[in-house]
C-alpha cells in the first residue's frame, strides 16, 4: 500500500499536447510564452545575462537530450530510479524534459526564434533521474519499496559533486526525512541554490490560514515558488503557506516534451522552473554569490507585491528577472555578504539551520574612525577605573593593618 506522506511527484497538471511535428509557423510556439517573457522581464533582463556558464540539475523524471530546443545542453546524469522499472522499459521523461525546456531551451531554426526559449538560454542541464511519472510501469514499486526512500538526497549530492550551481525541483511530497535535510544544507554549504515548487494541494486547506507544506520546498534555504494565474494572483491550485518565498506564472505555460513535442500546462513545477531559470542569470553574473544572498536578490526584485508586502500565496511577488539582477548587482557590492562564506563552511554551525543569517560587513571609514575613538576612550576610562579602584583598594588595605595594630 502506498504511504502518502512518502510518494515523490511530479507538481505539474499537464495540458494539452500540442505539437508532434515542426509548427506551422515560426511564433506559434514562441507567440505562447510571450505573456511569461514579458511578466518576467527577460528581454531586458538578457541584456546582462544568458546564464552562459551556469550547470542547472534538474531533478526530475529525465530529460530528452535530442529535443532540437535542448540540444547539445543536456547532459545526462545517474538515475536513481534504476530497478523500479522493468528491464528495458524506456523512461517517460515528459515531465523532466518540460522542466529543462523552462530553465534553458534555446529555441531552434535561424536565429533560434522558433521553439521554445528558456529564461537562461545559454545555460547548461544536468538531468538527475529521481521520480518516475504516474504512467510508468514501476510507478508503484518506487514510491513503496525502501531503497528508493531518500532517491532525492543522493540526487541533490551528486548533482553537487557534478558541479551544478542551480537545483530544479518541481517535485514534492509531504514527509521529509533526515537524509533530505543534510542533503541540503550540504548543497548550500557549497553555494549551490534549491528551488522546489511549493505543491498543487491549494485547494486541500488543512487549517484556517494555510494549505499544506511540501518537501523539499519546506526546508529552510530552499527557494519554495508558488504558482500564479493569468492576472498574477495566487492559482487556486498553488500550496500557500509560510514557506512561498516568491511566485511565477503557472497557468498555460508553454514547453517541450520528448520527441519534439510541445505542451501547454500548469503547475507549481513550471513556476519553479522558471525562477531556477532566474537564479541561473543570477549565478551566471555573479558566480560566487551565496544562495541567501541569490534568494534575498528574487524576493527584493519581485513586482506584483501583496498587500504588506508579503502573504502566504505569492510570497514577496513575482520573480522579475530584471529587477533581481539589479537587486544582486547591489548585493554583490558587499564581498564578504555576497560570497557567504561563514554560511557556505559546513565546519561551521549556522543559526536558523541552512540558511541562517549571514553577516553583513558594510565598510565605512568615517564610522570605523568613529567607532574606534569611541572604542578607545571607553578603553582609557576602562584603565583609569581600574587605576582609581587599585588606589582605593590598597589605602582601605593600609587602614585596616593600621586599625589591626
Amino acid at each position: 500500500m502506498l504511504k502518502a506522506g512518502r510518494r515523490w511527484m511530479a507538481v505539474a497538471v499537464t495540458g494539452v499536447l500540442l505539437f508532434t511535428a515542426p509548427p506551422a509557423r515560426a511564433d506559434d510556439v514562441r507567440g505562447g510564452q510571450e505573456a511569461v517573457i514579458e511578466t518576467l522581464a527577460l528581454t531586458q533582463a538578457w541584456r546582462s545575462s544568458t546564464g552562459a556558464g551556469v550547470t542547472v540539475a534538474v531533478l526530475d523524471s529525465g530529460v530528452d537530450p535530442g529535443h532540437r530546443d535542448l540540444a547539445g545542453s543536456v547532459r545526462e546524469g545517474r538515475d536513481f530510479t534504476e530497478g523500479a522499472n522493468p528491464p528495458g522499459t524506456p523512461p517517460s521523461r515528459l515531465h523532466g524534459t518540460y522542466m529543462a525546456s523552462l530553465i534553458a531551451g534555446h529555441g531552434h531554426g535561424p536565429g533560434r526564434k522558433r521553439g521554445i526559449i528558456g529564461v537562461a538560454p545559454d545555460a547548461d542541464v544536468l538531468s538527475v533521474r529521481v521520480i518516475l511519472e504516474d504512467e510508468e510501469p514501476g510507478f508503484r514499486e518506487f514510491n513503496s519499496a525502501e531503497r528508493f526512500e531518500n532517491v532525492v538526497a543522493r540526487g541533490i549530492r551528486y548533482a553537487v559533486d557534478e558541479g551544478a550551481d542551480v537545483i530544479n525541483m518541481s517535485i514534492s511530497k509531504e514527509l521529509a526525512t533526515r537524509e533530505e535535510r543534510a542533503a541540503v544544507r550540504y548543497a548550500i554549504s557549497k553555494g549551490v541554490v534549491l528551488v522546489a515548487a511549493a505543491g498543487n494541494d491549494g485547494d486541500r486547506q488543512v487549517e484556517a490560514d494555510f494549505a499544506p507544506y511540501s518537501y523539499p520546498a519546506a526546508f529552510p534555504g530552499v527557494v519554495s515558488v508558488g504558482a500564479t494565474d493569468r492576472r498574477l494572483r495566487r492559482a487556486s491550485f498553488s500550496n500557500w503557506n509560510a514557506s512561498v518565498l516568491v511566485a511565477a506564472p503557472g497557468v498555460d505555460i508553454m514547453g517541450a516534451g520528448p520527441g519534439g513535442e510541445y505542451w501547454v500546462g500548469r503547475g507549481t513545477s513550471q513556476a519553479t522552473a522558471l525562477v531556477s531559470g532566474v537564479a541561473a542569470l543570477i549565478k551566471a553574473r555573479y558566480p560566487d554569490m551565496s544562495p541567501p544572498l541569490v534568494a534575498r536578490a528574487l524576493a527584493a526584485g519581485a513586482t506584483d507585491r501583496p498587500p504588506g508586502g508579503y502573504d502566504t500565496g505569492t510570497g514577496f511577488g513575482v520573480v522579475n528577472a530584471a529587477r533581481a539582477l539589479t537587486e544582486a548587482s547591489l548585493l554583490a557590492r558587499h564581498t564578504e555578504t555576497a560570497t557567504g562564506a561563514e554560511a557556505q563552511d559546513p565546519s561551521r554551525p549556522v543559526a536558523g539551520g541552512p540558511a541562517g543569517p549571514v553577516r553583513v560587513v558594510v565598510r565605512d571609514e568615517q564610522r570605523v574612525t568613529v567607532y574606534a575613538a569611541i572604542a578607545a576612550g571607553a578603553a582609557a576610562g576602562a584603565l583609569a577605573a581600574l587605576a582609581v579602584i587599585f588606589i582605593l583598594v590598597r589605602r582601605v588595605r593600609r587602614a585596616h593593618i593600621s586599625q589591626e595594630a
